[in-house]
């Protein structure tokens, strides 16, 4: 398998990121939610990555927000997150100077009292550290949480500031169905305008997410075969190899379509179908998105496949059934496996299916997009010989959004022997070996937008609800058709069914 050659200096990496420096204004960031895991695991460990890189002012305060009384705990607690997910050593010269901005304050997220406090807090630190009414409101919570916080900040005075700009990040998931993502919508915008509102999506703060538009749009040799007239499909997978972790009662109300398909890989499958656009502004970016998601044909029932694992081994491990998982009901009906064939009506895609899958309890983790071109009208070359040189194989260019990430391009290659043998060749490109390894999370590069004011790589509105939109009726009709559960096994790659989705289309999964 041949590899990149070209290696890019760690010195190179630096001083290209500086001749891009975004340095924000100075605020304070408050994260609702502050004793969960995602904040210990990924929030605190990103802002300190963008303090070790120079990107963060040096007014800035962090403010955990939760129910729980942890008081001089908690940064602490946050120390040693950023420590053990941060791939940060004790040494690091700006480990303490970072974890002094760090402060709790405990409050229930109905209490008015609390909200008065809070605001006190973060009015003195505009007075003694220079923060200059800066906010951003990160909601960490769990999403019957958001209304009531946002209608709370609003009511107390602080979704606004005479002196600074206030913005809010919203986890997902946002909604549960079309109507749920409209009602959320409806009450933020009471007391938030959309350019405050950041609907964040962590896929989208993967580099590798990201590359999709570098590789079609920077590169002159991609962008023209990028269409139906070379083009016979497109295949997204986001496969996981664990079970639900504990987390019973969320993902007995999500399932694997609310949980991944509706919003990570249909974020991916825009950026891998999009047209140019003008700029990349958040607007641009935007429009381009929706026009997408707007030319997909509705979902017909029969495109597609809806799985539950049961017992198996993943990775020479004994692992149980979905339905013995602690907290999920013996008689679940939900999900852990989506596939669905999606068809996009316009200039670019009309005729080229889209196949968009994921699963937990699969064979191994792995996320990636696979677009395979049409083979050539006459095969000359088309003799057969054993093992995989038996045909000839259709060109993939493979783009591994996790783990190893990278990109590959499939062609074939002549055989070295005396005959006109064609074997398939990939040459592989990975972004350890020519940047070298990156402990970012992905949480680094959304942040600082959102510090910034910086949209482009955040859910508008109208996305959310047009996204829900395809999927609401096919959820809907789910519900009215009981499904003989569990129908494939941990350590597989789904149910049967999902091969048979391709497979009467004369299609098959590449193999990942």
């Amino acid at each position: 398998m041949a590899t990149t050659e070209i290696k890019i200096a760690p010195e190179d990496v630096a001083s290209a990121a500086e001749a891009h420096e975004r340095i924000p204004e100075p605020g304070v960031v408050v994260i609702f939610g502050a004793s969960g895991d995602l904040t210990k695991r990924k929030l605190l460990p990103a802002l300190f990555h963008l303090e070790q890189a120079g990107l963060l002012p040096e007014k800035i305060r962090i403010v955990g927000v939760a129910r729980r009384d942890l008081g001089d705990s908690f940064a602490k607690d946050m120390r040693a997150g950023i420590l053990e997910f941060g791939g940060v050593t004790e040494e690091d010269p700006k480990l303490e100077s970072f974890i002094a901005k760090v402060s709790y304050h405990a409050m229930n997220f109905d209490d008015d009292g609390g909200y008065e406090a809070l605001k006190e807090k973060l009015a003195e630190y505009d007075k003694e550290v220079g923060t200059k009414g800066n906010r951003l409101f990160y909601l960490a919570v769990a999403p019957e949480y958001f209304s009531d916080i946002v209608d709370h900040l609003g009511k107390h005075g602080m979704a606004k500031s005479e002196e600074g700009a206030v913005r809010v990040i919203i986890e997902k998931p946002f909604g549960h169905d079309l109507e749920s993502a409209r009602a959320l919508n409806a009450d933020i915008s009471k007391v938030f305008e959309e350019q405050q509102i950041f609907r964040i999506d962590h896929y989208l703060g993967k580099e590798t997410v990201q590359n999709v538009l570098v590789f079609r749009f920077a590169n002159g040799i991609f962008e023209p075969i990028w269409n139906r007239n070379y083009i016979d499909n497109v295949q997204i997978t986001a496969a996981e190899s664990i079970g639900i972790e504990g987390r019973g009662p969320f993902y007995e109300k999500a399932g694997a379509t609310r949980d991944i398909l509706q919003n990570h890989l249909m974020e991916v499958l825009s950026f891998v179908t999009m047209e140019p656009p003008v700029s990349f502004e958040a607007d641009a970016v935007r429009q381009e998105k929706l026009k997408v998601w707007k030319a997909i044909q509705p979902i017909k029932e029969e495109d597609t496949v809806r799985g539950q694992y049961g017992p198996g081994t993943v990775g020479g491990k004994e692992a149980i059934g979905y339905r013995q998982e602690d907290r999920v009901s013996p008689e679940s009906q939900t999900e852990t496996f989506a596939a669905v064939k999606l068809e996009i009506d316009n200039w670019r895609w009309a005729g080229v299916p889209i196949y968009i899958r994921a699963g937990k309890r699969l064979a191994k983790r792995v996320t990636e997009v696979t677009v395979q071109f049409k083979q050539p009208p006459m095969l000359l070359f088309n003799k057969a010989a054993a093992g995989p040189c038996g045909q000839i194989q259709p060109n993939l260019i493979t783009m591994r959004i996790q783990p190893d990430e990278g990109i590959s391009l499939r062609f074939g290659a002549k055989l070295p022997s005396p005959d006109m043998t064609v074997c398939p060749v990939v040459m592989d490109f990975k972004y350890s070996q020519a940047f070298g390894t990156n402990t970012a999370n992905g949480y680094e590069r959304l942040l600082l937008d959102a510090m910034l004011g910086d949209g482009t790589l955040f859910a508008h509105r109208d996305g959310v609800e047009v996204t829900w939109e395809l999927f609401t009726p096919l959820l809907e009709a789910w519900t009215k058709t009981k499904q003989d559960f569990p129908n494939y096994d941990s350590g597989s790659w789904g149910p049967k069914a999902s091969d048979d989705l391709l497979k009467r289309d004369g299609r098959k999964w590449q193999k990942l």
